[in-house]
């Protein structure tokens, strides 16, 4: 399979990670677990390369993906020229310790 499943059904799956990316880019730093934090790394990745095109099109998909339109204004206009001479990479993860109360790994996950 080619993405985690996370424990949830398909359509809160995809909700969950729509508002993680939409957050990590409106504040270009979130916690969450592990591999959680893999799967909003690899979409936000995505919307950032999305953005780099700079395109109609490009801006379009974005939104369809992306919750809020100032967030996606920000992408675009702030965060495609910061990375427009990088390659890839745009985001890091440290890991964390364990959450209190289930002992799940926990990381942060920031734009570079």
């Amino acid at each position: 399979m080619s993405y985690r499943r996370l424990g949830f059904r398909s359509d809160h799956r995809r909700a969950l990670l729509r508002n993680a990316v939409t957050s990590l880019l409106k504040v270009e730093k979130i916690e969450t677990t592990e591999h959680r934090a893999k799967e909003i790394d690899r979409l936000a990745e995505k919307m950032i390369t999305l953005a780099k095109r700079g395109d109609l099109h490009a801006r379009r998909q974005a939104l369809a993906y992306i919750m809020d339109e100032d967030v996606v204004k920000k992408l675009f206009d702030v965060l495609a020229p910061k990375y427009a001479t990088r390659a890839g990479g745009y985001t890091r993860i440290y890991k964390g310790g364990t959450r209190r109360g289930d002992g799940a790994p926990m990381a942060v996950i920031e734009l570079i």
